[in-house]
């Protein structure tokens, strides 16, 4: 067949090439429009050998991460001002959405800990300036995308958790702050 093709569920297809128990990694629900999107998050964390620590970001807003950045250091504790911290969307997919903020937390400490997160769990939540895991919209629509998909635990805001109407195969585990998240993980 010539020519485009409809790909009927682009999140399958962007998780496709997904390794085993590479640290850094996580996966994320965000949003296009009203259809969610599962996609990979990868992080790597390195010593910084010139210096000044560099911050890299593909596919999120390069303020965003350092913002992250210093919410980790600062409410988490993790030193990363001597660290170069790397972050890419996997597929070179570009998207500027607060619900991926978990999963940029998880997946830096994950890389910085070396410690690899279970590739059947996914994150969606905002973070804010204090380490509070914030609410998302749609949180229904995103959980429902990756239990298709076949994940079986969830990170989410605790006061996303608290206004689920619907049971899902998945454990759905609520969290108020970044430190609850980590620890769910083994990350702290």
């Amino acid at each position: 067949m010539l020519g485009m093709c409809e790909i009927d569920n682009p999140s399958s297809v962007l998780l496709s090439e997904r390794n085993e128990n590479a640290a850094g990694s996580i996966v994320v629900a965000s949003m296009e429009g009203t259809r969610p999107i599962l996609v990979e998050l990868q992080s790597l964390t390195s010593t910084s050998v010139f210096g000044m620590a560099r911050r890299t970001a593909n596919g999120i807003d390069y303020n965003r991460l350092t913002l992250l950045i210093a919410v980790l250091e600062k409410r988490a504790g993790l030193p990363l001002g001597g660290q170069d911290v790397y972050l890419n969307i996997v597929g070179g997919i570009k998207i500027n959405e607060p619900a991926l903020d978990l999963g940029i937390i998880l997946a830096a400490s994950s890389s910085f800990k070396n410690i690899s997160i279970p590739n059947d769990t996914i994150a969606i939540g905002e973070v804010g300036l204090t380490g509070e895991v914030r609410s998302v919209n749609m949180i229904e629509k995103r959980l429902k995308e990756a239990e298709k998909l076949g994940f079986k635990k969830c990170i989410i805001p605790e006061s996303n958790k608290k206004l689920l109407k619907d049971s899902y195969k998945l454990d759905i585990i609520g969290v108020k702050n970044i430190l609850e998240a980590m620890k769910c993980l083994g990350l702290k």
